[in-house]
């Protein structure tokens, strides 16, 4: 399979970490490859630096910081390829990722989606994601975080959703689910685009060729993460889970978000847990919103709830409820 390769990398600031990025991309071994980088209005001299060094890379610069899902979107919607990526500037791709993405779409025709193998960056034996789970009370995650690599994420298997960092989608997906949700702003975005990927019939497949090292660093963290992830994980659960299974699983979901909160109060003093009160509380100023999003999404559905109940994952120490 071939076909012209798109990868959208969001910038803001991240000056420091474009040079490892774009150089690993210039030596992919993927023929057609496209480079396109959003800048959300960089301060920090971003701009010049990519056109002095990188002029093969195609720079739309943005006039005022649109969040990552605003600058992904953007480069998305210019993008030419057949398959489409999103990837973090403070990554480090292995040569042949795009030939191994390329190669998987290939041998899956029923994946939407490919998921990166992502390590991190300067620890390499030790995973950041091996694709994205979601688990049947609504608590989304990475796959592998943290764990040393023996050789357990070493075949390709099918995944819940691909890891925003270095995620990679048919265009024929995303013209017909749509491209991120601007509403997330930042966080939980991806395993938003992968409910409804997988709701209209598009599987999403972990491809442990497809390398990219991660730093980690550049992409938001603290209040910033802990106030949208609040947020956004009740966005998904108002717009995308199903409602057989929000009768099924409504209670585990409402155990899982009271205990966070209750945690949260419980460390009431920390910042980063009155950020993830209060983007909890926000989320419920959006449920109209939310709910008329959710009529379009349900309503696109083109596979059994008994398969999106298959590809959750059960709580541990919990068998699957009957």
């Amino acid at each position: 399979m071939s076909g012209r390769f798109s990868v959208v990398i969001p910038n803001w600031n991240g000056k420091h970490f474009l040079q490892t990025c774009l150089d690993a991309l210039r030596a992919q071994t993927y023929p057609d490859l496209e480079v396109i980088i959003v800048d959300n209005a960089s301060q920090d001299g971003s701009q010049d630096f990519i056109r002095t060094h990188y002029p093969e890379v195609r720079l739309i610069e943005l006039p005022e910081n649109r969040g990552f899902t605003g600058a992904c979107n953007a480069g998305m919607e210019v993008a030419d390829g057949e398959f489409v990526a999103l990837l973090n500037n403070d990554t480090e791709a292995d040569p042949r990722w795009a030939e191994a993405v390329v190669d998987g779409f290939s041998r899956y025709p029923d994946a939407g989606m490919i998921a990166s193998r992502m390590m991190l960056f300067d620890e390499r034996q030790k995973f950041h994601a091996a694709g994205d789970f979601y688990r049947v009370d609504g608590l989304p995650g990475n796959r592998g975080v943290w764990q040393i690599d023996e050789g357990q994420f070493n075949r390709a298997e099918y995944v819940f959703s691909a890891c925003g960092g270095a995620s990679i989608y048919r265009r024929r997906l995303l013209d017909e689910v749509g491209l991120l949700d601007d509403d997330f702003y930042f966080s939980v975005e991806d395993i938003d685009l992968g409910w409804r990927a997988q709701i209209a019939g598009y599987r999403c497949v972990y491809i442990p060729d497809a390398l990219v090292y991660h730093k980690l660093s550049a992409t938001g963290g603290g209040t910033t993460a802990s106030y949208y992830v609040g947020r956004n994980t009740l966005f998904v659960l108002m717009k995308d889970y199903p409602s057989a299974l929000w009768r099924k699983y409504g209670l585990r979901i409402f155990r899982q978000q009271a205990g966070i909160a209750i945690d949260a109060l419980r460390a009431w003093r920390g910042e980063a847990a009155r950020a993830r009160l209060r983007g909890m509380v926000a989320a419920l100023r959006y449920l109209p919103k939310m709910l008329r999003k959710r009529r379009v999404i349900q309503a696109n559905r083109r596979v059994s709830i008994l398969y999106l109940e298959s590809i959750l994952t059960p709580i541990p120490g919990e068998p699957r409820a009957d």
